[in-house]
């Protein structure tokens, strides 16, 4: 696995390179005697709920009488509740068993080189009744046809089954942490309540346990690529190939809520979703190379087209006999929603040259020039020019340094590149009518979407300045600092309520991200007892410098927390009311409150009135740093690996928390328990981070606002692996060539004050949220690998 990053190496992958480029290169065989390897993996996970834990049964008992007059607390909190201490977790969760076993046969002639694998993987979900397995087969053929001629073929293909719980509209993740620990899921001869019973306390009245008896959520995924890849070498140092792949892709998943189960409950209930894709793509390159002397030169020409083609559909049928789940056993039959049924597809092209030339292993030069096409840009604008040049000097190679005995490399290094970005949507730039309106009894159509021919690539322009040094042939040390300049940002602007649209995608603003890079490997011992370590720190800071007619960007879509996109700000900014703490006089909720005085100053004020506080940027959800480490100790057969990643000075906006949290306004949901240092106002004269607790909640102390936003920063212990390979000479006996042991753990130590599940969110998807969601899982796996 190679990672390239700065503008001229990552030039000749063209704006799939916007992010960086990691070159993954699989194995193949060689020529020599056929080698067999067989791994064999098993182990178990658990799922891991980080600081987040609720209320038992006395713990929940004591709070609520603190809300509750003494009157109602002795009616509807009755002390026979605590007869009862229902533990959720364990019903909806459990330790799930994985396995994973790959046997690959390599080998081959001088002319032939085979290379087959094919893996088993098994994984239980820490859910009851969710996991998947997958089954992969993969075969690498490279056929010398001539002295000229090369032939590589590959082939991948994997199908999938997954299955997901199924118990009911809520699930049982949201389920072990709503449902009140006083609520009994079965009944006195054992049979499973529905939630819906008379004494039920919980407010989603559903019984997770008694939806798994009759529903399903399972779904299969059948994928395969090809490759096939000719190289020709047309006279000495010039060399043809095209590669061309196909990949097809196609999946069907089946969700059946039973006549029987609440979620069902009428009529019984099916729907039946379906996707297919399709890519092509064909990739031809005319490689030159040629050394003079001291001088080498190396160019591409390279023309890349890609065409991908996807259609999805769903269909959703109501009216089963109970058990029966065949959508021809249907009573009836409707369309699933206003996109039960699409297609869609976009094409690309790339042409790029690239020459690259070094003097005596010393003086380096890369240069690239590159034409890209999207069919998801307007007609005017559908393609985009783009460039990088680089440089670097190993001073090391200089005849000056031959005689120092610190340095075995120095090199400096520079590039500059502009690269192009079309993650947008498919059929942005096109003027759409949608089709679901109706007039006099008759389908009409109605404007969907404005028209935008203009519309074109986003550039990012970035200027990067590396060192790379190496000690003594022990310390290696990789530093780059970058400058990353993003115009014409692809952006949804709104639009005058006058125009018939809400909003537009154009070219609009730019974002600067600088940042610093560091990775550091040292041999720390290097004899008979080694240990190395490999270390990596990096530091971004982004800002937004041009926006739309300079106004904000304000996303808002009432149920993640806002965020706004301003300049001189970070992109990643929250946006909402500002948490000020708890009123000590009466344990009032607190928020910021800022007006204007008569000279134009801005004054800071408290309020406990939700709505008079001032929407304000409150923190960002991009880390100041990030990074990992690992170490690596082995004496003799043994070999212990310990890898660390942490990040930090991010905020996390723990949604969870709006509902376990709540001060009293939810009191037929648990409550999470108070973190270590929180505490809950009682009196008056408490310092409390907590307001009161008042039933309905107090003053509505739990809607969105910064109160909820915590510290991110994490260090986990990733990975942890021990191993021990057997000795050569009982190997020999058994006729074996290499085996190793080995126990492995992942994620199995987490330091952070968040009081959450899991501070580790995806910045694109999460958007520095994280609430209810399937647990990341503690695993401790045992193997051993065999090479025969």
């Amino acid at each position: 696995m190679t990672v390239l990053k700065d503008a001229a190496a990552t030039g000749l992958y063209g704006s799939r390179a916007g992010n960086g480029v990691i070159i993954i290169t699989t194995k193949s065989g060689k020529a020599g005697k056929t080698q067999v390897n067989v791994n064999a993996t098993t182990g178990f996970n658990n799922a891991s709920m980080g600081n987040f834990q609720v209320m038992n049964s006395q713990q929940l008992y004591d709070y609520h009488k603190t809300f509750f007059t003494p009157q109602d607390f002795a009616t509807q909190r009755p002390a026979s509740l605590l007869e009862t201490n229902t533990n959720w977790h364990d019903l909806a969760f459990r330790t799930g068993m994985t396995q994973n076993y790959l046997v690959s046969v390599s080998g081959g002639s001088e002319r032939t080189q085979v290379y087959v694998s094919g893996n088993f993987y098994d994984e239980e979900g820490t859910v009851r009744h969710s996991g998947n397995r997958t089954y992969n087969l993969r075969a690498n053929v490279t056929q010398s046809l001539s002295n000229k001629l090369k032939l590589t073929v590959r082939l991948d293909g994997s199908y999938r089954n997954t299955e997901t719980e199924a118990s009911g509209n809520y699930g049982a993740i949201i389920g072990s942490t709503r449902n009140l620990p006083w609520d009994n899921p079965f009944n006195p001869d054992g049979s499973i309540k529905m939630g819906t019973e008379e004494g039920w306390l919980g407010r989603e009245r559903d019984n997770f346990l008694h939806g798994w008896q009759f529903n399903f959520d399972n779904g299969r995924r059948m994928a395969t690529t090809g490759d096939v890849k000719l190289d020709y070498t047309i006279v000495e140092g010039l060399t043809f190939s095209t590669n061309n792949r196909v990949s097809i892709s196609n999946h069907r998943d089946q969700l059946y809520y039973d006549v029987r189960a609440k979620a069902g409950i009428g009529l019984g209930q099916l729907t039946e979703s379906s996707a297919f894709s399709r890519g092509l793509i064909t990739s031809n390159r005319l490689l030159y190379n040629k050394s003079f002397g001291v001088h080498n030169v190396s160019a591409i020409a390279v023309y890349e087209a890609e065409k991908n083609y996807m259609e999805e559909n769903s269909v959703l049928g109501q009216g089963f006999v109970p058990g029966l789940h065949v959508m021809g056993a249907a009573s009836q039959i409707q369309s699933q929603g206003a996109d039960n049924g699409n297609a869609f597809e976009n094409a690309f092209s790339k042409g790029l040259v690239q020459v690259d030339y070094n003097y005596d292993n010393r003086y380096y030069i890369v240069g690239s020039y590159i034409n890209e096409a999207s069919s998801r840009f307007g007609a005017n604008n559908r393609s985009g020019n783009f460039y990088t040049i680089g440089g670097s000097w190993i001073l090391s190679n200089e005849t000056f340094m031959s005689d120092q005995l610190l340095f075995n490399l120095l090199k400096l290094r520079a590039s500059y590149g502009e690269t192009g970005n079309a993650e947008i949507e498919n059929y942005q730039t096109l003027g759409l009518y949608s089709f679901s309106a109706q007039y006099a009894g008759n389908s009409a159509s109605i404007p969907s979407q404005l028209a935008n021919d203009d519309l074109t690539w986003e550039k990012a322009k970035t200027t990067n300045f590396g060192l790379d040094v190496s000690l003594f042939n022990r310390i290696s040390l990789n530093v780059d600092l970058y400058q990353k300049t993003s115009a014409a940002l692809l952006l949804n602007v709104q639009l005058p309520y006058t125009s018939g649209f809400t909003s537009i995608i154009r070219n609009v603003g730019s974002v600067r991200n600088r940042g610093l890079e560091i990775n550091l490997n040292t041999q720390n011992f290097t004899g008979e007892f080694k240990w190395e370590t490999n270390f990596n720190i990096s530091f971004n800071k982004n800002r937004v410098l041009r926006l739309d007619q300079d106004r904000d960007i304000v996303a808002d879509d009432g149920f993640s927390p806002p965020k706004i996109i301003r300049i001189g700000e970070d992109m990643n900014s929250f946006y909402m009311r500002k948490w000020a703490g708890v009123d000590p006089a009466n344990g009032d909720p607190l928020w910021e409150k800022i007006t204007t005085n008569e000279n134009g100053q801005q004054v800071i004020s408290t309020t406990n009135v939700l709505s008079d506080a001032t929407p304000q940027i409150v923190g960002t959800y991009s880390p100041k740093f990030t990074g990992g480490m690992n170490n690596t100790f082995s004496y003799k057969a043994v070999t212990l690996s310990a890898f660390f990643n942490f990040v930090s000075g991010n905020s996390v906006y723990n949604g969870s928390r709006q509902s376990y949290d709540s001060d009293g306004a939810y009191e037929t949901v648990n409550t999470m328990v108070l973190a270590d240092g929180w505490s809950r106002w009682e009196k008056e004269g408490d310092i409390a981070t907590h307001p009161k607790s008042v039933f309905g909640g107090n003053k509505n102390s739990n809607r969105v606002s910064s109160r909820y936003l915590e510290d991110g920063s994490y260090l986990r212990l990733r990975n942890v692996r021990l191993s021990y390979d057997l000795p050569a000479d009982f190997l020999k006996r058994i006729k074996v060539a290499n085996a190793r042991v080995f126990v492995s753990g992942d994620n199995l130590l987490t330091f952070t004050d968040f009081s959450g599940m899991d501070p580790e969110v995806n910045l694109d998807v999460d958007g520095g949220e994280s609430s209810n969601r399937y647990p990341i899982s503690k695993k401790v796996l045992f193997g051993i690998n065999i090479g025969l």
